[in-house]
């Protein structure tokens, strides 16, 4: 199916356990009913290197600028892979996490300086920021709670609250720093009223294409 719609590039992002990857298959169905060509796809990973990075990055013990830099050499094969193409295409893509990541886990929870982290970013994408970011929050407690009744973790899961909570603060201000973009979803709601939020949200975006379209950073 052709859509009318102009490519768009939206992300998910938020702290382990905020329950933004339960809603990702939601949207994704939402905008193919609406009749949106898109991709899914995730960081880190997304391609085969992608993927075995990721290996590494959730579970090997390294330096803070060498993760940051394998984050960034992951998102760098993901954007000429997967991203550039899809759009390229005139299609959407959906990604669970992109860059915002990198400065809310390795900027804010590690405490790298958000200096370096931009020169990566102005390095990796500089012409190439998300049409839409929807941050799930949620208070430490009840991130951890989730992660705790899901599964084995990996080893961001296992930080400390401390770490979590930088993180969570870094988010917050990334998204204060770019309102336009981010759209904050409070996720201590029952899936059922964040899906209606969703929804609202979305068609906001699709009756706004293609004539005007969120802009981007």
């Amino acid at each position: 199916m052709t859509s009318s719609y102009s490519a768009r590039f939206i992300t998910f992002e938020g702290i382990d356990g905020a329950g933004k990857s339960t809603h990702i298959g939601f949207v994704a169905d939402y905008l193919r009913q609406r009749g949106v060509p898109l991709v899914c796809s995730r960081e880190p990973g997304g391609t085969s290197l992608g993927e075995k990075l990721r290996e590494l990055l959730l579970h090997e013990k390294m330096h803070l600028e060498t993760e940051a830099l394998l984050m960034f050499a992951s998102r760098r094969e993901h954007i000429a892979q997967v991203i550039a193409p899809a759009l390229a295409r005139g299609e959407w893509v959906i990604s669970d996490r992109f860059s915002d990541a990198s400065f809310a886990y390795q900027g804010g929870g590690r405490g790298m300086d958000l200096r370096k982290l931009e020169a990566l970013e102005d390095w990796v994408h500089p012409r190439l920021q998300p049409d839409l970011t929807f941050l799930f929050d949620v208070p430490l407690a009840v991130a951890r709670a989730r992660l705790d009744a899901t599964r084995s973790l990996d080893k961001f899961e296992q930080e400390q609250a401390d770490f979590f909570a930088a993180t969570r603060n870094e988010y917050l201000r990334r998204a204060a720093q770019f309102p336009q973009r981010f759209r904050i979803i409070d996720s201590t709601q029952s899936i059922a009223d964040i899906q209606i939020e969703l929804a609202g949200l979305l068609d906001v975006l699709l009756d706004a294409l293609p004539e005007n379209g969120f802009a981007s950073d």
